[in-house]
């Protein structure tokens, strides 16, 4: 046996581990998810960030698009959502203004719905498009093409429910590179909860964060064309 020869018995080996495992474990702090606890085991323990920032956006008329998701009668009613009843009149307003602008503004509706079935405040005129689609009104549809055509390069995206077409289009448009203007007042769903937890996801996800900002729709200003 030379010096530098260490001999370690089996027994003293797992006496050894089982020791540091034991330390680790009592050292992990309270509520930092050691052991064997789940996030539905310390669910009382979350608490909510800071809320996220919400901003002033001035937008370029021509390069941008109000997106209007699934503002229809199944979806949007007092007994199914009253928030999103409630954002309608506000969405309605930010319409008229987008339109006066000469905004370019698409809409969406759930796959078994009809244009028609949206509802009138916020009703399509003439020429712009709808798509039907689930949650994210890209896939299978004419969305990105209509956008791509019209030279567009921001989407504001409004609608119902906030976890379905509102996270996963605005996620969706970020990830083709668009950047994404969302009105917190503009997003609706049948639980704060989720209206909560969208706006948080939507400034801190890997796939949205980059592109995403918050706002209100009188935060919004369609900037004046400019003159040749």
């Amino acid at each position: 046996m030379t010096a530098d020869t260490i001999v370690v018995w089996p027994g003293l080996l797992v006496a050894c581990c089982s020791w540091a495992a034991t330390m680790l474990a009592a050292m992990a702090p309270a509520g930092a998810g050691g052991g064997d606890a789940t996030i539905i085991d310390q669910w009382s323990e979350v608490k909510p960030p800071d809320p996220p920032e919400v901003t002033r956006q001035k937008v370029d008329p021509k390069t941008t698009a109000l997106l209007i998701l699934d503002i229809e009668r199944r979806t949007t009613n007092t007994q199914r959502r009253p928030r999103a009843v409630a954002s309608v009149p506000r969405i309605a307003r930010l319409l008229t203004r987008a339109r006066q602008a000469g905004v370019f503004v698409a809409y969406s509706t759930t796959g078994s719905a009809k244009p028609s079935d949206i509802l009138p405040e916020v009703r399509p005129a003439e020429g712009e498009p709808v798509v039907a689609s689930s949650v994210d009104k890209f896939y299978k549809t004419d969305l990105e093409k209509h956008l791509v055509e019209k030279g567009i390069k921001t989407v504001i995206v409004v609608g119902t429910a906030a976890e379905g077409a509102v996270l996963h289009t605005a996620t969706a448009a970020a990830m083709r590179s668009f950047s994404v203007i969302v009105p917190v007042d503009g997003l609706s769903s049948s639980t704060l909860y989720a209206e909560q937890y969208v706006c948080w996801h939507l400034v801190n996800a890997p796939g949205s964060r980059r592109r995403t900002t918050l706002t209100k729709i009188d935060l919004i200003e369609f900037a004046e064309p400019t003159q040749p």
